[in-house]
């Protein structure tokens, strides 16, 4: 039985047909697991028992004819997102025992949609960096090359479905945490507009940026994964009505569309290969039909150091929970601490709980949030974000979305940057500008570069995904790369 590389559409037509079953599909890919992972460590958890007690109740809802969109279909979950009964670390040795009581709001979604789950994948520290080296519990490696990183801060997740080892998986993206691993393991990973699926049940980073979206191996998955999480939730007054996408409305291509060209992400240095792959792929969208136009958006070199004063100020807020007193790891009970002071018990349970990352991100928004500097650092960055904002929205009146690079660079080396915070910060530079504004974008396989993947990012206004998918599809099924899978063995 040939199950490898399945897609969630081809996985969904062989339960349907009953060529195969969801007990089988998911045995095949525990077992996948177990040959793989040991070296790339995408998963935390593998929840073996579980996923077979789902599986068979799959099977039962395929066979009575209850199945929902997604039935018997197993994926990943980031380990960011809270599911019942299931320890949910956040990466950081803070919450290394934590036990979530609830579910997320998409985890619920997707358990109504049939979704088995397999497991909880690395990432970055309370999706603190670009490498998923920051992990507290293990260095995820890129499976195209084990002695690369997969990118972050969801690497976990896009090593998985790279590696198929699982059909396809949840992350976060917070500046590019799934659009930079998606373009540096060759699949599809898309930032749904924010507000469009439920933050409920998911460990903030930056309440502001923050979204959850899907890592897939085709854009038609993304498609299908996006319809069954998004939408408005109670429990989230961010959130808002969402029309789904019709699967047939990307069929549609890409005549009589506008694609925009923004000059500001071609700087001078960028690798001249992946450069070429870009305006390849720009030139294969121009033969499809669309119209390609040049663009300018000047306030784009401003978006990075938004970003980072918004980040590290939410992350201050955020993370203050975490203080040895309400839950998670606690000096208070950890008889080497030898803790006599409630502020020795702050003190020891940050520095023995957090990763150095954490920590520098807290006491940097602590300083820009400070007395004397909050004006001056974080009320000007948010002025800011509101005019680059507001520059997007004026672009998107000229086209219907923009195509750029999605990263600067390919898959760098293990340990290569995880010395120079400034430099890895700046990985994130083309993706962070779509966060700020708010707006949703996609990354897919462009082309190799030194054999590793090339990822194209397309945006599009907010709320605007069909469009987005629409471009993204056609550019996908009029070439080959979508098709190319690392090589394990």
């Amino acid at each position: 039985m040939k199950n490898e590389n399945l897609t969630i559409a081809a996985a969904r037509e062989k339960l349907r047909t009953r060529e195969l079953s969801s007990v089988e599909l998911t045995e095949f890919y525990l077992a996948r697991i177990k040959k793989h992972d040991p070296t790339l460590h995408a998963y935390l958890r593998v929840d073996a028992e579980n996923a077979l007690r789902q599986a068979r109740e799959a099977d039962m809802r395929i066979q009575d004819g209850t199945a929902g969109p997604l039935c018997g279909i197993p994926i990943a979950i980031k380990d960011l997102i809270c599911q019942k009964g299931s320890v949910t670390t956040a990466g950081s040795k803070t919450l290394q025992k934590y036990v979530a009581p609830y579910d997320a709001a998409v985890i619920t979604k997707l358990r109504d949609a049939g979704a088995i789950f397999l497991g909880k994948t690395n990432l970055d520290e309370f999706a603190m960096g670009s490498s998923t080296e920051n992990s507290a519990f293990a260095k995820t490696a890129n499976p195209w090359d084990v002695a690369r990183v997969p990118g972050g801060s969801s690497g976990g997740s896009a090593a998985a479905v790279a590696a198929d080892l699982c059909v396809g998986a949840l992350g976060t993206d917070t500046g590019g945490s799934i659009r930079q691993p998606a373009s540096f393991c060759g699949t599809v990973g898309l930032k749904p507009t924010y507000g469009s699926v439920s933050r409920y049940g998911l460990m903030a980073m930056t309440s502001s940026l923050d979204q959850i979206g899907p890592l897939t191996k085709t854009v038609e998955d993304a498609a299908s994964v996006l319809n069954a999480i998004a939408g408005k939730d109670p429990h989230d007054a961010t959130t808002a009505d969402t029309v789904p996408v019709s699967i047939d409305s990307l069929k549609r291509g890409v005549k009589g569309m506008k694609i925009g060209v923004p000059r500001e992400y071609f700087i001078e240095g960028m690798d001249p290969e992946i450069e070429a792959a870009v305006r390849a792929a720009i030139e294969k969208l121009k033969e499809l039909g669309a119209a390609v136009v040049d663009v300018s958006l000047p306030l784009t070199k401003y978006a990075l150091a938004v970003y980072q004063l918004t980040v590290t100020s939410e992350v201050s807020t955020n993370l203050a929970r975490f203080d040895g007193i309400r839950y998670g790891y606690s000096a208070m009970n950890d008889k080497t601490a030898s803790v006599k002071t409630l502020m020795e018990v702050y003190q020891k349970t940050r520095a023995r709980g957090l990763g150095d990352e954490v920590k520098r991100r807290i006491i940097l928004g602590t300083f820009a949030l400070s007395a004397g500097y909050h004006d001056r650092y974080y009320v000007q960055a948010q002025k800011v974000r509101a005019l680059i904002a507001k520059e997007f929205q004026g672009v998107f009146k000229e086209v219907d979305c923009l195509v750029t690079p999605t990263s600067p660079s390919i898959a760098f080396k293990l340990g290569e940057k995880f010395t120079d915070p400034l430099l890895m910060y700046l990985s994130d530079i083309y993706t962070v500008p779509a966060n700020i504004g708010g707006i949703c974008a996609i990354s897919l396989p462009c082309g190799l570069s030194k054999g590793l993947p090339v990822g194209l990012q397309i945006i599009a206004k907010p709320f605007d995904e069909a469009a987005l998918l629409r471009a993204a599809y056609a550019y996908e099924q009029a070439t080959e790369w979508h098709t190319k899978r690392p090589p394990l063995n």
